[in-house]
């Protein structure tokens, strides 16, 4: 981004903010071909006063614009800014379902079209697209939100249900991907409410997953623990419920989840308790599936197992769990559960005084999945710390890599 013309900048942030040329040029009260012009480099920019009015508009730092990032954040056009924070915060706050008693809804999306653009939204998550998402995600939940109210007295309403439910986790998830916590909480709480009326008890289950890594972010670990093993004991096989692939694998998340609140706690003995459940379910699956978009089976639990002993500040036993891993069942998984993993592992080499391997558990996550490493903070947490143990020069790979993510050298 840094080496395009300034034209092309404009050209990009303008495009990021979702204005039109004709809507960009009433606001610095230019002509649309002054703009048109200035985005194909035909007309240079060469007042400051033009340049600092031009970023004023688009609500971001000049020096962004200029090529520069005051921050060293070179590759931050790839995850998410304040503003987009904003435009989520204000579809969250939307609340449009009471005006369904007072008028008539316009025709909403066809939920046919709504299904197709969740599941997108649900690959972007799983290839760590964080940035591409956080974009979407606005119109998304707009869209999503006149769903469920225009179909609510319909036969579609259940439908119309599940599908903002699911757009509610997408949402949690990826905000708590990119550090905005209390976001996270409130989209996971909504997803409850909606997959309730739904009708659908494993949406419901693994909207309350979502709860319990939104409260874990938070640093509410006992709050996570609790509503995760209260809801999986409600699912748990047995007991009248059917042991379907969908059921194990909502009821395996929680025990997961719950696990990694354990950790936290510092309580290896219900870490073990509850890890041990989710294996078991995992194994009456028999392989690693997506059912409800959970990425569940015997190696996923592997890794939270791996992830839980990070937790405990048991970074050689993370890493003994690490190399035991089936390749076969590792590579199988989706770009974002396994740069997740390599930044687990990557902490925990780091827990060990290993700072080479720790760096190299980074930039194998960044070749999976550079947002999984550069969007999110306990990443740079990491990068930080591997830096700083690092005696003189870091290694060219993990320099450019530490550029890359704002971290300095």
């Amino acid at each position: 981004m840094d080496e395009l013309p300034i034209g092309r900048r404009v050209a990009y942030w303008r495009a990021r903010r979702r204005m039109s040329q004709q809507v960009f040029a009433d606001r610095l009260g230019k002509s649309k071909s002054w703009v048109d012009k200035v985005e194909r480099g035909v007309r240079r920019l060469d007042k400051f006063s033009v340049v600092y009015e031009i970023a004023d508009v688009l609500q971001l730092d000049v020096q962004l614009l200029l090529g520069k990032d005051p921050e060293r954040r070179p590759d931050a056009i790839n995850c998410i800014d304040q503003v987009e924070v904003e435009e989520i915060r204000a579809a969250l706050e939307r609340y449009d379902s009471i005006s369904a008693f007072f008028d008539t809804q316009p025709n909403p999306q066809p939920l046919t079209e709504m299904r197709k653009a969740v599941s997108h939204a649900w690959l972007t998550f799983q290839h760590a697209k964080y940035g591409v998402l956080a974009r979407a995600l606005p119109k998304l939940l707009r869209d999503a939100q006149a769903a469920d109210t225009a179909y609510a007295a319909s036969t579609d309403a259940h439908d119309a249900a599940h599908l903002l439910g699911q757009v509610y986790q997408i949402a949690s998830s990826s905000l708590r991907k990119l550090g905005e916590h209390e976001l996270a909480w409130l989209a996971a709480d909504r997803s409850i409410a909606v997959s309730q009326r739904a009708g659908d008890p494993l949406l419901a289950g693994i909207a309350t997953h979502r709860v319990g890594s939104a409260l874990l972010a938070l640093g509410r670990a006992r709050p996570a623990l609790e509503v995760n093993v209260n809801i999986a004991n409600r699912l748990a096989p047995g007991g009248g419920n059917e042991s379907t692939p969908e059921r194990l694998s909502v009821y395996g998340m929680l025990l997961l989840q719950g696990a990694m609140a354990s950790a936290r706690i510092g309580d290896g003995a219900t870490v073990r308790d509850l890890l041990s459940g989710a294996e078991e379910a995992a194994n009456a699956i028999g392989d690693d599936h997506n059912h409800y978009w959970t990425c569940f089976g015997p190696t996923n639990v592997k890794l939270h197992r791996a992830a839980a002993a990070v937790e405990l500040g048991e970074g050689r036993a993370a890493v003994e769990v690490h190399e035991a891993i089936d390749q076969e069942g590792f590579n199988s998984l989706l770009p974002e559960r396994r740069a997740h993993h390599m930044l687990d592992i990557a902490r925990g080499f780091a827990q060990m005084g290993d700072v080479e391997k720790a760096s190299e558990m980074l930039l194998e996550g960044d070749r999976l999945a550079p947002s999984e490493i550069r969007c999110r903070p306990i990443a740079h947490e990491v990068m930080s710390d591997v830096l700083r143990r690092t005696r003189g020069t870091p290694p060219p790979a993990v320099a450019e890599l530490a550029e890359h993510m704002g971290v300095g050298v």
